[in-house]
């Protein structure tokens, strides 16, 4: 289905009107730009603070500010509000907020500039727990992600599919991935959700001091499908990213660039532009830079590309 919204996506790009016409290119933007980006030591940090630096520099009349948040959620409430210009969110609550479902009030006032990356939800535990599914969090003390996080969004639908009520079956703790790593390694808790890009920092710091392992998610995947949609997929975290025995089977959820619905055409464009333009740079700042490819991109179902977004890829297209 990835490969059909794909093409669903490409043909609402050709069709879409847009008001930048013409062939001049869009005044630059002016003035502060606020980037919502996540939780330090998770990918949104690095990735924003890494865009609001092409911002910053590619920009003459521009400066750009990070605003570290509680991550997808959160950036959607802060878009939607006028509060942040620009805001990293992950699919799954995206459709949400345009749907007005829980955990948002009403529909949310934000469509998408860029489909950036995928994230994969880890499950990560301790190398000698007897974890070895979600089902066997019973009983435990499990870190589920900061408030307005997507990666407590999908930790609660991870729970409730595998008969787990996170606030009956287990002590659920809301904390973020690099408070939920020095909670592990110290035996505060025994396992903690993250949702995010490869490899995570945090993760990768606590496999320093450390011995953990992630736990194979592969039965929930179709589950999770059924009850929520087709925007989760099952895939694999290569055993080589955190240094495994072997590779592990999870879920991956598309991550969005997102502004307000109301944002103006020029800016959109620049935004979008600036994203690609700065792409070497953005890969300094994260790795999973290097998957930013403007031919897919455009799959942001379930959110429209703003026109100014829609422009510059028409004008970028070979």
């Amino acid at each position: 289905m990835r490969v059909a919204h794909l093409l669903a996506a490409a043909l609402a790009l050709v069709l879409l009107p847009t008001a930048c016409t013409g062939s001049d290119t869009p005044n630059r933007p002016s003035g502060e730009i606020t980037v919502a980006t996540g939780n330090p030591g998770g990918v949104y940090a690095e990735y924003g603070a890494g865009y609001a630096d092409v911002i910053g520099r590619r920009l003459p009349d521009a400066s750009a500010r990070v605003l570290h948040t509680g991550g997808s959620v959160d950036n959607l409430r802060q878009i939607d509000a006028g509060q942040a210009e620009a805001g990293f969110t992950l699919a799954d609550a995206a459709a949400d907020a345009v749907g007005g479902r829980t955990p948002f009030s009403r529909p949310l006032r934000v469509v998408a500039l860029a489909a950036l990356y995928d994230n994969y939800v880890q499950l990560v535990v301790r190398a000698d727990s007897p974890v070895r599914s979600a089902k066997a969090l019973r009983g435990l003390r499990v870190a589920v992600g900061s408030e307005g996080s997507g990666t407590a969004l999908i930790a609660e639908r991870i729970l409730k599919v595998s008969g787990l009520s996170p606030e009956k079956d287990l002590t659920s703790l809301r904390l973020d991935v690099r408070e939920s790593a020095t909670a592990l390694a110290a035996k505060r808790i025994d396992a903690f959700f993250w949702s995010g890009g490869l490899p995570t920092g945090a993760i990768t710091e606590l496999r320093r001091s450390t011995e953990i392992r992630l736990v194979d998610l592969g039965d929930v995947v179709g589950e999770l499908t059924r009850s929520y949609g087709e925007l989760y997929t099952e895939t694999t975290v290569p055993a080589v990213v955190y240094g495994a025995r072997s590779a592990v089977t999870t879920v991956s959820v598309p991550n969005f660039l997102v502004v307000r619905r109301d944002m103006k055409d020029s800016e959109a464009y620049w935004l979008t532009r600036l994203l690609f333009e700065g792409q070497s740079q953005l890969i300094r700042a994260h790795p999973e830079a290097r998957r930013l490819d403007r031919r897919t991109a455009i799959a942001t179902h379930p959110l429209e590309l703003h026109p100014g977004a829609a422009r510059w890829y028409r004008e970028s297209h070979p």
